[in-house]
């Protein structure tokens, strides 16, 4: 039976080697990636440089480099692991694959540049093991969301799924903005709440439900209404908005904010059986005034206390707000920016409507005159002729 280092040597025989001052030069130009383990990676390694361990290397590779003629730089502790692998991704049909001569260790020792990643800890890898096996997620993608805020606009009936599984996924800092109380009517599709907490404030109800779910979030709470006073200071920061109001003038307000900021709105709304789930990113894409330039007459906008809504319909947005926020913190994936998702509960059916930038959107046609930010008032009448600041 061979020993170890005869099959490396045979390995080395037919795959291409490659010098790690020439991966140096072209860090920019390959796609590198650390077959180590994780305890060998945490204690440094070559700047961008993808981390899969060997074991997950050829179920993963396909997310990193899905074109199989991409040129890959694989890297180990001192080239054995790497040639191995290398010599697996050629068998795969991966064409143009390198293995880095002496690996890590002799790319510190010709005095390269090389950095510390941020790295979870072993109860952080266990709580997020089923992201970090999605390679489009990984320990680094899970470390990014850790490092990551997003602002709830509302505690109720969007901003319950949306909070709880953001929280869940390891969301690092989640702000929620409330006014309200909890009433029992709220139970019904509200789930941050209990009966035991009838009365208290929703963003502290809020906060001791997903305090529990996970202590490695933390919550900032704001128990007041956002106004055109506040809500620079509330949203400045964040990475993404979750906008779950329940009015139009909340609505709109969020959207002129988010324009002064560049922060991206993941908006949501429901009504009786029917949600809908948008992104706007700020000059990006349509904004919410590209949708909906005026606000409805007041008679067509009841809101849910006056129309009702199916108990589970917001469950179902708020969820998709979630996965909306997520891909946009990770990078990943084709969000709903330029699409207005809409689903119908009675009929199980979900559908998706084009939506582009308008030249005339009274908000977003001039980056450089961002909206003035006013109080609307429940009949949103300024909202069809926005004046600038």
């Amino acid at each position: 039976m061979a020993s170890y280092q005869e099959i490396v040597e045979a390995a080395r025989a037919v795959i291409s080697e490659i010098a790690p001052g020439t991966v140096e030069a072209r860090l920019t130009e390959v796609v590198v990636v650390d077959v180590r383990e994780a305890d060998e990676y945490e204690q440094g390694t070559v700047p961008g440089a993808a981390h899969v361990p060997r074991g997950t290397l050829e179920g993963a590779i396909a997310a990193l480099a899905p074109d199989p003629t991409t040129e890959i730089v694989l890297f180990c502790g001192g080239g054995g692991r790497s040639a191995l692998a290398a010599h697996s991704l050629n068998e795969m049909g991966y064409s143009n694959v390198h293995s880095m001569a002496g690996g890590f260790g002799r790319w510190k020792n010709e005095g390269r540049r090389w950095s510390t990643p941020d790295t979870l800890t072993s109860d952080q890898r266990a709580r997020y093991s089923r992201h970090i096996l999605l390679p489009e997620v990984g320990e680094a993608g899970q470390a990014a969301l850790l490092g990551s805020s997003v602002l709830l606009i509302g505690a109720g009936g969007l901003g319950s799924p949306a909070a709880l599984y953001l929280a869940a996924a390891g969301v690092g800092t989640i702000g929620i903005v409330d006014s309200d109380v909890v009433d029992a009517s709220n139970l019904q599709r509200q789930v941050l709440h209990n009966v035991d907490r009838l009365g208290m404030s929703k963003v502290e109800s809020a906060r001791e439900t997903l305090a529990a779910l996970n202590p490695d979030v933390k919550l900032v709470t704001y128990g007041t209404r956002l106004t055109a006073a506040n809500v620079l200071e509330m949203l400045s920061g964040f990475d993404v908005i979750v906008d779950g109001g329940d009015n139009f003038p909340t609505r709109y307000l969020v959207n002129d904010a988010s324009l002064h900021l560049g922060i991206p709105v993941v908006h949501g709304s429901i009504f009786r059986f029917e949600g809908q789930v948008s992104v706007f990113a700020p000059y990006v894409g349509p904004c919410y005034r590209c949708l909906f330039p005026a606000a409805p007459p007041p008679e067509l906008s009841l809101s849910c206390a006056e129309a009702g809504v199916l108990g589970v319909l917001p469950g179902v947005i708020g969820t998709i707000q979630a996965t909306e926020t997520l891909k946009l913190l990770l990078g990943i994936g084709t969000t709903l920016q330029g699409r207005l998702l809409i689903y119908d509960a009675l009929e199980e059916d979900f559908s998706t409507v084009n939506v582009s930038r308008r030249s005339d959107c009274p908000a977003c046609s001039d980056p450089d005159h961002p909206p003035k930010l006013v109080d609307y008032d429940y009949a949103c009448s300024p909202a069809g002729t926005v004046n600038r600041s």
